[in-house]
């Protein structure tokens, strides 16, 4: 499984609650293996929806913009899936991160 480095490599914004935005998270990949599915589903959601990537990939060494728009919803889960068929899932709060890291 590959080790998600959400805390070491964020940046954090300053959005108040009265400051009605998109968000926008950058999905770093830096694993050695391509991400060919991405989801990110508000946290508790019954399903992933659907792959936000859209049948892009994300090659390791690149990266991708996910936004989300203000819909007063901070958590979420996000699952990238691997071209080896690993999997890493974890819970994100887009409110503050702008970025994370697959390593």
């Amino acid at each position: 499984m590959r080790n998600l480095l959400a805390l070491a490599a964020v940046s954090f914004t300053l959005a108040g609650p009265a400051l009605a935005q998109e968000r926008s998270v950058e999905i770093v990949n830096m694993s050695g293996f391509t991400i060919t599915n991405f989801y990110a589903s508000t946290l508790g959601a019954a399903d992933w929806q659907e792959d936000v990537l859209g049948g892009q990939a994300v090659a390791s060494g690149q990266s991708a913009v996910v936004n989300f728009a203000d819909s007063g919803e901070c958590a979420y889960s996000f699952r990238a899936v691997f071209d080896d068929g690993d999997e890493a899932i974890q819970d994100i709060d887009v409110c503050s991160v702008t970025s994370v890291t697959y390593n």
